[in-house]
């Protein structure tokens, strides 16, 4: 997995390539612990995301929680595959897309 974060003022942007799973999650999520601080918006790009996994569901739900009163999280470039996982487990009624 490889993860590209860009900050722009009070924007983060996170690119995830690969696969989000038990493995690499961990990566993922001490990433977002390193740069979330004060954004009020945080986009996930899985324009190049393959796979996603429970473990990656989690963080995505941990992020969430982390946004809820200080701003939004959006997904960008979900791919037929990976968005569905977020249908199959319901997920994609919970997240925000553009």
């Amino acid at each position: 997995m490889d993860i590209t974060i860009t900050k722009n003022e009070k924007e983060l942007t996170v690119a995830v390539a690969g696969r989000l799973d038990t493995l690499t999650s961990p990566e993922l999520e001490a990433q977002l612990k390193k740069n979330l601080g004060d954004n009020e918006k945080l986009i996930f790009d899985f324009k190049d995301l393959k796979f996603i996994s429970s473990a990656g569901l989690r963080v995505l739900l941990t992020s969430m929680q982390a946004m809820d009163g200080k701003g939004e999280m959006v997904l960008r470039n979900v791919s037929r595959s990976v968005m569905d996982i977020f249908e199959v487990t319901g997920f994609a009624e919970d997240l925000v897309f553009e």
